[in-house]
């Protein structure tokens, strides 16, 4: 059964990376967010709308000749980008992109992607361990904790390291492994 959780007496010890921000520039401190993004609603959303996935490329610039690339993403409509919004001021990281629509939509999708390896491994994987996605979400997440501890301690340079990066990945965001 879940429960409401209340973090409040926890900002400063859980999350101190959203202790402080700066008020001048109109934004809302992260604390006062609680109302609307309760950490529980948060792990709801992101269930139902986001995703963590990596990326594998070619490319010719990086010694390996393939560049991996972890990234968290959660997808709205316009209509839905305040939600967006939030997300980035609750987590204090990340950017928002917008998708034009080429299709019969009307609207475009907008993107709140953290990409950064230190955003991802200080802001994004501590409040997830603490507040547990319920859903098969939850495998996905635990293989991009594993392919980013592999990528801090560098084994993504070298020819082993992407093989085993490139197994793990194949396991994510799926409703089957991949043949």
């Amino acid at each position: 059964m879940l429960e409401t959780l209340s973090i409040e007496p926890y900002y400063g010890k859980i999350f101190p990376y959203m202790e402080i921000i700066n008020s001048s520039n109109n934004r809302l401190r992260a604390d006062n967010q609680q109302g609307r993004l309760d950490p529980m609603w948060i792990v709801g959303f992101v269930d139902g709308e986001g995703c963590f996935s990596i990326s594998i490329f070619k490319n010719k610039t990086t010694k390996s000749g393939i560049q991996i690339f972890p990234e968290f993403v959660v997808t709205q409509s316009a209509k839905s980008l305040s939600v967006l919004e939030e997300l980035q001021l609750f987590f204090e990281c990340g950017a928002i992109y917008e998708n034009r629509r080429t299709d019969n939509h009307r609207e475009n999708l907008y993107r709140y992607c953290v990409r950064p390896v230190s955003d991802l491994r200080t802001k994004i994987i501590p409040f997830f361990d603490e507040f547990v996605l319920q859903t098969a979400k939850r495998h996905d997440f635990v293989i991009f904790c594993e392919v980013l501890e592999l990528m801090i301690r560098k084994e993504h340079l070298n020819p082993k390291g992407i093989d085993k990066i490139k197994a793990l990945a194949s396991t994510m965001n799926r409703l089957k492994a991949r043949i």
